[in-house]
């Protein structure tokens, strides 16, 4: 609730003086008789109900003067809404999960790191339609595009390396990212395409998925992910797990080729940090759009208040007129 004049509620102050006038005159009224016992001056019945409900007539006025102040401070609802038009951005995330996105130089591993990122990512953008193609050796969709996150983050969790055939079919991957978002009505659809390898599968070339991506207007951001050099890569033996270095080997020629054919960017990810801001510079270069228009309905409500000041006024008239009358 909103009040139209506010300031006419300093009025109420006036209610603290003329509560001490009335206490200080009650005072006054009072005659005192001093005698050595009051026992034969006690009747039954001296603390009856109208000994408490005296002072209720004033209570009663006192309570219509601040409901009056309200009343002349017009009390008001109002109904406000918001309508938001936004630009939907449409966004495929194609991650590589071959056994090589086991590697530490991101930690725990490239994989893992990706999928923490991709969520923070993920959790940002409420209002976009996003889905997950996943591919190594081949490629299938983990989820369509949809607005429900919740789900779309759990199905996140249970991606891993080794699910499907292992290798590196980035053209294929790429492929199915295109013809999951090719159909969509949005204004702006994207792909984020995160690799750590060399093309060396898949029936498609990623340049030929890029010429497809581009004919259906699609961006396609590309990230490699791995160090420079060499990494340490954990394989399997009969004693356990051990630990060797393996060269890094990123297609980045490839990489560059498809992001630059659909007016993307490519990106490398060196570590952590970095992979954070990469996807934090898509997360800025493709901000969704939105104007809000709020409206606001104002009723007033003082009618309600001004029918209860009546009430307690008639009250108190009722009450000094009959159980409360005063005898000459």
């Amino acid at each position: 609730m909103i009040f139209a004049n506010p300031t006419y509620l300093y009025l109420l102050l006036l209610l603290i003086p003329l509560v001490g006038w009335y206490i200080w005159k009650l005072r006054k009224s009072q005659a005192s008789l001093q005698i050595s016992s009051s026992e034969a001056f006690q009747a039954p019945g001296i603390n009856s109900y109208k000994v408490y409900l005296r002072h209720l007539p004033f209570v009663l006025r006192m309570m219509a003067i601040a409901l009056t102040i309200i009343v002349l401070a017009r009390p008001q609802s109002t109904n406000s809404w918001q309508n938001s038009s936004t630009e939907g951005i449409d966004i495929m995330m194609a991650i590589d999960v071959s056994t090589s996105m086991l590697t530490l130089d991101l930690k725990p591993n490239r994989l893992e790191a990706a999928k923490d990122v991709a969520a923070s990512f993920i959790n940002g953008r409420p209002n976009d339609n996003i889905g997950l193609v996943v591919f190594s050796g081949e490629s299938f969709t983990q989820c369509p595009l949809t607005t429900d996150h919740t789900v779309l983050l759990n199905l996140f969790k249970d991606i891993q390396c080794g699910m499907i055939q292992d290798g590196t079919a980035i053209g294929l991957g790429l492929a199915n990212a295109v013809s999951r978002i090719k159909d969509s009505q949005a204004k702006s659809k994207v792909i984020i395409l995160l690799t750590d390898g060399v093309n060396n599968m898949g029936e498609i070339a990623p340049v030929t998925a890029a010429d497809i991506a581009k004919t259906f207007g699609i961006r396609v951001y590309t990230i490699g992910v791995g160090t420079m050099g060499e990494a340490m890569y954990p394989y399997q033996t009969a004693f356990g797990i051990s630990y060797q270095k393996i060269q890094v080997e990123i297609d980045e020629p490839a990489l560059k080729q498809i992001s630059s054919a659909t007016g993307g960017q490519y990106f490398r990810a060196t570590d952590n940090a970095s992979l954070k801001e990469i996807y934090a510079e898509i997360d800025h270069m493709e901000k969704t759009k939105i104007s809000v228009q709020e409206y606001s309905k104002k009723q007033e409500e003082y009618t309600n208040w001004a029918l209860l000041v009546l009430a307690l006024l008639l009250l108190d008239m009722l009450l000094r007129n009959t159980l409360l009358r005063n005898i000459p």
